[in-house]
């Protein structure tokens, strides 16, 4: 009998759900915005983009006169700017195989590769997540520990459906074993007998390898350089952007040392500036955190710079106040203090709802060069499968492709988790 070889379009389907399969943090994320960009049958390019709209907000009158409030819509964009591959030698002999053994063999390996890529892309969105509770270095180890994450997204009004957190094998481990000591023999058997932690209080609790660990800069602690550093939601900054936005502002900083580096995804407090619900708009009993857009360098006399978020919005008079971010502007000389000593690496365990963030993958374009060039989609997931044959060295290559980007959407939505 002659040989049935398996077909490109038969490997790029089974390479496809594999991928789907493997994913973890990236399988929790918002995955709609695949749908905002236009149908196009020969695919897209690698730097395509789509623009999206941030949610309005809207402050309550109290009494019964009205008084209108302006749809204000800031906007963002979903870039795919990451393309990744694999790239195989499938011999004859190979595709002569059934697809559960060549699955098995080759392309499971392979699509755990790049599925691994795809969640270290996601949770490299860490440094846009201004709030980050617990005491960085600390393994996780107790329930408490765990509730500080919820807190903090309760007490932000963040809503309590589609939750998750991703923690650290460490992490993972300290929490686990605490859970041996309550007395229920379900959460003691997840615990003790399979080694997970499974959902904690309405949040999808996963480990992953893939949690990322932050380095935080040189900086030491520093001022506010300059009074009145506040922003209004549509004021355009001096790079040219609107804060509704850019997501943030520019913040004169000093004190940071000579030459002192503020790492990006580094995460500060101002004194007296405390955080506000972001519905309610009313203060909490915390300092209002900040996270760094962008890596700085302090000048000779340790100032700088900063690209910060959330911007620095202070309370304003009915309806003006829907954008407040903070009880109050900071003052002039007003001290910063980080989080984390300075040169110091820290896991970055995430807890956020799936809005938070977001991974859209589209379809690759169709070099019309290829003899054969396969594409196959499952729950929004595309994967191109283009076979070409190198025939100096005789070999028959296989090239697997995804194109996606990554963004973080709504960071208010998360929150970075230690012990």
């Amino acid at each position: 009998m002659p040989n049935n070889f398996l077909t490109a379009n038969v490997i790029a389907k089974a390479a496809v759900k594999i991928l789907d399969n493997e994913l973890v943090a990236a399988s929790k994320v918002h995955r709609g915005y695949e749908d905002e960009f236009s149908s196009t049958v020969n695919g897209y390019q690698k730097g395509a983009a789509v623009t999206i709209k941030r949610p309005p907000q809207f402050q309550v009158r109290d009494g019964a006169v009205a008084v209108k409030q302006d749809i204000t819509e800031g906007t963002t964009s979903v870039t795919v700017d990451k393309m990744k591959g694999i790239d195989l030698a499938i011999s004859s002999t190979d595709r002569t195989l059934s697809i559960g053994e060549l699955s098995e063999r080759i392309l499971k390996p392979a699509m755990v590769s790049l599925a691994n890529q795809v969640d270290q892309d996601v949770m490299g969105l860490y440094s846009s997540v201004a709030n980050w509770v617990g005491t960085p270095g600390n393994i996780l180890s107790s329930y408490a520990g765990f509730l500080r994450g919820t807190t903090r997204m309760n007490n932000a009004s963040v809503p309590k459906d589609s939750r998750f957190c991703m923690l650290s094998p460490d992490d993972e481990a300290g929490l686990a074993d605490s859970q041996t000591k309550f007395l229920n023999d379900k959460l003691v058997g997840e615990a003790y007998r399979d080694g997970g932690v499974g959902r904690i209080a309405q949040v999808d609790t996963y480990m992953s390898q893939n949690v990322p660990v932050h380095v935080t800069g040189s900086r030491t602690n520093g001022t506010v350089a300059g009074a009145g550093q506040n922003v209004t939601y549509t004021q355009v900054l001096a790079n040219g952007v609107a804060v509704k936005d850019f997501g943030g502002q520019l913040l004169n900083v000093g004190g940071l040392g000579a030459g002192g580096v503020v790492a990006k995804g580094d995460v500060f407090t101002i004194a007296g500036v405390f955080a506000v619900n972001h519905v309610t708009k009313q203060p909490l009993p915390y300092l209002r955190q900040f996270t760094v857009m962008a890596a700085a360098v302090a000048d000779g006399n340790g100032a700088a710079q900063l690209q910060i978020s959330p911007a620095i919005i202070a309370p304003a008079a009915f309806p003006n106040g829907a954008f407040t971010t903070v009880s109050a502007a900071p003052a002039n000389g007003a001290v910063v203090t980080w989080m984390g000593a300075a040169n110091t690496p820290y896991t970055q365990n995430i807890m956020a709802h799936k809005s938070a963030f977001a991974l859209t993958c589209v379809p690759l374009v169709k070099p019309d060069g290829a003899v054969s060039c396969e594409r196959e989609t499952y729950k929004g997931l595309s994967v191109r499968l283009i076979p070409y044959y190198d025939g100096t060295n005789d070999i028959s290559n296989w090239r697997l492709d995804i194109l996606y980007g990554v963004k973080a959407v709504d960071p208010r939505l998360g929150v970075r988790l230690n012990g």
